[in-house]
């Protein structure tokens, strides 16, 4: 169990907790799919051992805390002990961009992914057809190498024999698995932030012998979008809004995520204005509520005028001045008349 431990890089007082982190970190570090190190496999199958010792051991131990002190003679209906679960198969992590747009309303997504399946050729063995021979790396095929004295001692690689019979397999080069694609269906529910995770059950690796199929997880992303600006989940977009609007007030239509909104501006002045819309932001999840949708509504003037409209707002104009619409002009017309008395 020490070497277990020592293997796993864990404390021998680390908890079964840890030994579980401790595996998924290393198994995806040095699966041979992952990891092109020569020794990738070997150390792939040694962290697994390891995990598997360590799950035996701890099952032993519950076993005998549980045991009664008369446990040699059990009662007739006492349930058999059953053999540890194998753990499984290494996860795939894969990531997702949407728009805000899908975030915010929900949508269905296909995923291609590879993963590795089972050779049928050699059952994954990894072992099938003709023998074959290759030297010993260690000691180039002399089945000798020098020690620290420099006398000739049997290689301890290939045990004096310099050389090594495999029967590897053709279709699978001997790792016993052999990637195919698949399309995976992922529905997105409303409301998802970057960041967030998806988890389909069983789509990971596939399984192998005892070992059950891991995990995919798919992380969410959100691409920037040309209109709309997300803080958390609340919303901020800009918006045109012509001047007489502003002024004389009337209604608009703002864009949202989940489309166009109806609003009606109070008379005012002709300046940037704010509005805050509630709960018609990015939409809740869970205990989440919706964000806000924050307008700013900027003032924007006709590009030119025909002589018609120039007169109709001239006339306009004329009118508002002489009902005292405009306050500084008329404050500005007494005061030069009273200089002038």
């Amino acid at each position: 169990m020490l070497e277990a431990l020592a293997l796993l890089g864990l404390a021998p007082e680390s908890t079964p907790a840890e030994w579980k982190r401790a595996y998924r970190r290393l198994a995806m570090r040095w699966h041979p799919d992952r990891c092109d190190h020569p020794e990738a496999t070997e150390r792939f199958k040694a962290i697994a051992a390891a995990y598997d010792t360590l799950l035996a051991a701890q099952a032993g131990e519950d076993a005998a805390e549980d045991a009664e002190p008369d446990e040699a003679t059990p009662e007739p209906d006492a349930p058999a002990p059953h053999a540890p679960a194998s753990p499984p198969m290494p996860d795939i992590r894969l990531s997702l961009t949407l728009s805000l747009e899908e975030a915010a309303v929900g949508c269905r997504k296909t995923l291609r992914v590879t993963r590795h399946t089972t050779c049928e050729t050699c059952d994954g063995s990894g072992e099938s057809g003709l023998s074959r021979t290759r030297f010993c790396d260690a000691c180039h095929g002399s089945g000798r190498l020098h020690d620290r004295e420099r006398g000739l001692v049997h290689c301890p690689a290939c045990a004096g024999k310099g050389l090594f019979t495999e029967r590897q397999c053709p279709a699978c080069e001997g790792s016993g698995q052999l990637p195919s694609e698949v399309d995976l269906v992922v529905r997105i529910p409303p409301g998802l932030l970057p960041g967030d995770d998806l988890r389909l059950a069983g789509q990971g690796q596939a399984a192998q012998g005892d070992r059950p199929a891991g995990d995919a997880y798919v992380t969410i992303l959100l691409a920037a979008h040309p209109v709309f600006e997300r803080h958390g989940r609340d919303v901020h977009v800009v918006v045109p809004v012509s001047a007489l609007s502003l002024l004389a007030g009337g209604d608009i239509q703002i864009p949202g995520l989940l489309g166009m909104l109806p609003h009606s501006l109070s008379p005012g002045a002709v300046a940037p204005r704010t509005l805050c819309l509630k709960g018609v932001g990015y939409p809740g999840r869970g205990s989440q509520p919706a964000g806000d949708l924050h307008v700013r509504c900027e003032p924007v003037y006709p590009a030119s005028l025909d002589a018609a409209t120039r007169k109709r707002l001239l006339a306009i104009d004329a009118a508002l001045i002489a009902q005292g619409a405009y306050p500084a002009l008329n404050s500005g017309a007494g005061s030069a008349d009273g200089g002038a008395g």
